[in-house]
């Protein structure tokens, strides 16, 4: 993502503007700008992208091939700019907020997200802290809105701070895809995991992808829903992976790859193993379920409510399912779980499922990413992958 910092915005603006002329000359004169300088413009844009955005022909430039990718994802990228100047700006028309807009402005505000405070973020940006301060001044002077707020010791972004920086993420990884993928093919992937993607479904689908591309990078982000899902509205994750949400939002889109099956788990010595319990034996005994607002959490509560049936205790919360395997192996402590998440412990015999009167309940694992994500061609091999390990475990 560093090399879209480099990137000029206002060059980035002549890229379309050349497209829709068809000449460097008609480009030049509707930018209200010398050919020479378009042209010096041009040029620095296909050495940071390392590759030639335009052919040039008697009759006028054409996009090339890889050009038209970088000019896809520029126009995204300049829209989400747009769009988030526009939501920030007050008394100031929007179009002036971002024409004003330069890369060392959007650079310094996410990285005073990020840190916490101007020290640590002028150093995360590699700039002084008097040019970090002037940097957030210029923005809130030109939006007019303030964007940082004093926190105890340190800063924060206020709301209107906040949804501009997550604007300009979006947008710098747009930019930051577009030079990965001229320069390198796309070899970066960042993908969210929730507990059981973590145990199969994606070691599969990694193990599957790596073979055909052992030099890509991947970064594998775990948490819960809540935590990660504002990690993909952001654009810092690629595609979250887990089980699939009744309401995810009108922004995201969901694709069900196999549905999972939870049940009751408890160690092979459990009082209850080898029995058929009822909703009364079960509430006989402690439970390990998953940490608050998440959708297993709400499935096990769910579980007893419908019955009408009093919780159970449930005094440890957690979300490692490593964690609750090793406390299932030496308490009486029960769980909801998948049995993909405890395959290896059931089949060497040190944990079983419970067979009761409480039917098993069901839930959709899939992936869930933006509706307006632009995947790189590295991002849709991985899709690929992905929806072939679900279809395998429907069948498998």
């Amino acid at each position: 993502m560093d090399g879209a910092y480099d990137l000029n915005l206002r060059h980035l603006r002549m890229l379309s503007i050349i497209a829709e002329n068809g000449s460097l000359s008609a480009a030049a004169k509707a930018a209200s700008i010398s050919q020479p300088a378009l042209t010096q413009a041009l040029a620095k844009l296909e050495l940071a992208f390392g590759t030639a955005l335009f052919d040039r022909t008697a009759a006028g430039v054409i996009p090339t091939a890889s050009g038209r990718r970088v000019l896809q994802r520029v126009e995204r990228a300049l829209r989400s700019f747009a769009q988030a100047c526009r939501r920030c700006a007050r008394n100031t028309p929007a179009g002036q907020f971002e024409n004003y807009l330069t890369t060392t402005h959007v650079r310094g505000l996410m990285a005073l997200a990020e840190a916490g405070s101007f020290l640590r973020a002028a150093d995360e940006a590699g700039v002084s802290v008097p040019s970090l301060h002037r940097a957030v001044r210029d923005l809130e002077k030109v939006s007019g809105t303030a964007l940082v707020e004093r926190r105890g010791r340190g800063v924060g972004l206020t709301r209107a701070g906040a949804k501009l920086a997550r604007g300009f993420t979006i947008a710098v990884t747009e930019l930051g895809a577009a030079i990965e993928e001229t320069i390198d093919g796309g070899g970066r992937l960042s993908i969210g995991a929730m507990a059981l993607s973590r145990s199969q479904l994606l070691p599969a689908t990694l193990a599957e992808l790596l073979r055909e591309r052992p030099d890509i990078r991947v970064d594998v982000i775990e948490g819960s829903y809540l935590e990660l899902v504002e990690l993909l509205r952001s654009g810092r994750i690629d595609i979250l992976i887990g089980a699939l949400r009744d309401a995810p939002g009108r922004d995201l889109l969901q694709e069900p790859l196999f549905t999972d099956r939870l049940t009751i788990i408890g160690r092979a010595e459990h009082p209850l193993a080898g029995t058929f319990a009822g909703f009364d034996q079960l509430a006989e005994h402690s439970w390990i379920v998953a940490r608050r607002a998440s959708g297993l959490l709400d499935r096990w509560q769910q579980m007893f409510d419908r019955s009408n049936k009093a919780r159970p205790e449930a005094p440890i919360q957690c979300g490692s399912v490593a964690l609750i395997r090793g406390l299932l192996l030496r308490t009486d402590f029960l769980t909801l779980l998948s049995t993909d998440q405890v395959r290896s412990e059931i089949e060497a015999g040190t944990l079983v499922r419970i067979e009761s009167e409480v039917p098993d309940t069901m839930r959709t694992i899939g992936a869930i990413t933006r509706r307006d994500w632009f995947p790189t061609k590295l991002q849709e091999a991985f899709m690929v992958a992905l929806r072939r390990t679900g279809r395998e475990a429907i069948h498998g």
